[in-house]
């Protein structure tokens, strides 16, 4: 069974800017020093007429788990999320995928960033699952809860590049 993620974010500015302000490598490195945690980093940056594409890493200090969690690995999770971005027009679709060291499960999303009014609307939509028996739902609503204050930490961080 998976848990569902929907996070919906709007911007001051339109789609072209929210874009670059979250697929461009100087807006993702501030990004990761206001929101990342420690030892984050970014990875495989390319940006192309047609999309972008980049790997994020991010680690989640073991202090910061839920016991459930702590039971299944001893220390801190390294988060992988590789991004994805296609130019549709005047909108961009992606995708997510985030891979956790160790821990049997997955988050994937598809992204839309498009116009709306003088701003644009960027909506994330996925699923969470973990493959534990008899707890996996337990921590797959800790994810998503953790996804979705990270979504709205970006948001601002993005709001932020953007108003610089």
């Amino acid at each position: 069974m998976a848990t569902r993620i929907d996070h919906r974010a709007t911007f001051t500015s339109g789609a072209e800017d929210a874009y670059a302000a979250q697929t461009e490598e100087q807006a993702l490195l501030a990004r990761l020093e206001l929101v990342g945690g420690e030892h984050a980093e970014l990875r495989d940056h390319q940006v192309t007429e047609h999309g972008a594409r980049y790997t994020l890493l991010q680690a989640v200090p073991s202090d910061k788990l839920p016991s459930l969690v702590r039971t299944l690995r001893s220390g801190d999770l390294t988060v992988r999320r590789t991004h994805v971005w296609n130019r549709e027009g005047d909108r961009f679709t992606g995708t997510v995928t985030v891979e956790v060291a160790d821990i049997p499960g997955r988050i994937t999303a598809d992204v839309e960033l498009a116009p709306s009014g003088a701003g644009s609307v960027q909506t994330t939509r996925g699923e969470v699952s973990v493959r534990v028996p008899f707890v996996g739902g337990k921590i797959e609503s800790f994810v998503v809860d953790q996804v979705t204050r990270l979504l709205e930490s970006e948001a601002r961080a993005t709001e932020q590049w953007l108003a610089r």
